[in-house]
């Protein structure tokens, strides 16, 4: 049997005579980036990496994710370590699709390539022969919350439950036999890697405003303005803002997604699409019932009518301390600059994991000096957001699967769930309500 530090540098050997594979499938999948659930080119292109490695691939999970699974000599936990496969509309930015937008303006995909690049350093007979348990490499879809209306319109038809794609695989049960989840995240203006910290979580809110439409010069008295209903409820949710616990980090960024038809006429329909997001599950209801208040008083003041249509976000994310610990071990016997993270106001659906299992979710530097989802954020450094990213999950991977996975038992073991899957499940689905208030009094 080898040691674990003799596994670790054959780990490493392993790794660094394949990485120009997962850092060239890295590459091919910014140049043709897809939105959430529309993943296809990406999925054909891992697809084709690992059958060439004569892997058993379950495909088409939740649409456009897949996974493989290897497996140690012995029985023991089963790991999870994850990609993502989708970019988001960022126009301007220089790898963005010219007719979607779309681009990998947050890095998903070197997530993909330090995924492969754990699988290379892990999936030889020599390593696994000194392993207890499996690990499985999960591709999953649609992470960015966004494109939130033509997502609700699939749901609707039944394509899907919930618009992130680690939720909609808790769902179907992919989840169910995974014990320990991990992945690597980009992050721009950073160097080396990060780990710890805490995550917003968010619900996503899509609203209309129906009024009523006349001739915006000759007759705007017999309209109802629906612009104006948007705008004062915006103008209410800044009113709002210092009623916010500075703690419960609370973010709401409504955006206007149709201002009306034509000029000259009063604007009759008027949707916003917003995320509140916060630091724990009550802050994010209780700033919801905050919005929605918003709402219904803009469309109140000019007689509209107000669609309210919430559907479940993520769940705030944190990270198993004793996991974290040895993930932090490895990365202090590196050369890689490495530091602990605060709190973050992004959003993932890796704090839906980590409700459910032992979590973590570093992060790499190697990116631009811009911040994710801006036309300015390009992964420069592939070989320490793939090739280091991926070795030092699979370090501690070796960690916990070593010795009968006596680390992997205990990291199991001293964690406590804060959440059931069907408890889970039942706080997604009361998240998602519709609600139509009518202040039209004519």
């Amino acid at each position: 049997m080898l040691t674990i530090e003799e596994l670790k540098n054959k780990s490493s050997q392993y790794l660094n005579d394949k990485k120009s594979i997962a850092i060239q499938l890295s590459k091919d999948i910014l140049a043709e980036p897809e939105t959430g659930y529309k993943e296809f080119k990406t999925n054909k292109k891992i697809y084709d990496v690992l059958k060439s490695l004569d892997l058993e691939i379950v495909n088409n999970l939740a649409i456009t994710g897949l996974m493989t699974t290897i497996h140690g000599a012995k029985p023991g936990p089963h790991i999870a370590v994850i990609g993502e496969l989708d970019g988001l509309p960022v126009p301007g930015h220089p790898f963005s699709d010219k007719d979607t937008n779309a681009a990998h303006a947050c890095g998903h995909h070197i997530q993909i390539g330090n995924m492969l690049a754990t699988l290379f350093a892990l999936n030889s007979e020599e390593i696994l022969n000194n392993l207890s348990g499996s690990i499985s490499f999960i591709a999953v879809p649609s992470e960015e919350y966004v494109e939130i209306e033509w997502r609700n319109e699939q749901r609707s038809k039944g394509e899907f439950e919930f618009l992130g794609g680690k939720q909609e695989l808790v769902k179907l049960g992919i989840f169910d036999d995974i014990d320990i989840s991990m992945m690597t995240h980009a992050r721009g203006n950073f160097s080396g890697f990060g780990y710890g910290g805490t995550g917003n979580g968010l619900v996503a809110k899509f609203i209309e405003f129906h009024g009523k439409s006349s001739h915006a010069g000759g007759d705007p008295h017999l309209g109802i303005n629906a612009l104006n209903a948007a705008n004062l409820s915006m103008s209410n949710i800044h009113a709002n803002r210092e009623t916010f616990y500075d703690d419960h980090h609370i973010r709401v960024h409504p955006i206007i997604t149709l201002g009306g038809s034509v000029v000259n006429q009063v604007p009759e329909i008027v949707t916003l699409e917003t995320f509140v997001r916060g630091a724990s599950l009550e802050a994010i209801k209780n700033a919801n019932l905050k919005v929605d208040n918003c709402l219904r008083a803009g469309a109140m003041a000019v007689g509209a009518e107000v669609e309210i249509t919430t559907l479940p976000g993520y769940f705030p994310l944190f990270h198993d301390s004793n996991l974290q610990e040895i993930y932090k071990k490895n990365l202090q016997n590196t050369e890689n600059k490495s530091s602990e993270l605060d709190h973050g106001g992004g959003s993932t659906d890796m704090g839906d994991l980590a409700h459910l299992m032992p979590v973590i979710h570093p992060y790499v530097g190697g990116a631009t000096d811009a911040s994710a989802h801006t036309a300015g954020f390009i992964v420069e450094d592939y070989e320490l957001a793939v090739v280091e990213a991926g070795k030092m999950m699979a370090f501690t991977i070796i960690d916990l699967l070593y010795d009968g996975a006596s680390s992997g038992k205990e990291i199991i073991s001293k964690h406590t769930p804060r959440l059931s899957k069907s408890e889970y499940l039942k706080t997604m689905r009361e998240f998602s309500n519709v609600e139509i208030a009518n202040y039209n009094i004519g």
